[in-house]
């Protein structure tokens, strides 16, 4: 009588159902959603906002690169900026290296 009784209960408990698949892919649809907000929507947004910068650059807008070099745009070509670090000093600098948009160092205060 016993083997009944066990092989009625792992019938029970591994009767294949669409609640039980359900609930138990639920925690991966959680995490996955979770990581899309916390880690993947933010970057695109960041990404965006960078790209955005670099397209409304123009001549004369001082830049600061990865690299941490600062310089004044004095060319604006297809695919790079030509900066002016020092007197009679040019850099050609890919756009994808532009880093941020630096206020002036004699810019009045308001």
């Amino acid at each position: 009588m016993q083997p009944l009784l066990a092989a009625t209960f792992l019938a029970q408990t591994a009767a294949p159902g669409g609640a039980s698949m359900i609930s138990g892919l639920l925690p991966f649809v959680f995490i996955i959603g979770a990581m899309y907000f916390l880690i993947l929507a933010p970057q695109r947004k960041k990404q965006k906002a960078d790209e955005k910068m670099r397209a409304e650059l123009q001549t004369g807008d001082e830049i600061m690169t990865n690299g941490g070099i600062f310089g004044t745009i004095t060319n604006v070509k297809d695919d790079r900026f030509v900066i002016r670090v020092a007197d009679n000093t040019k850099l050609e600098v890919a756009k994808a290296f532009v880093q941020s948009r630096v206020k002036p160092a004699n810019a009045d205060k308001k």
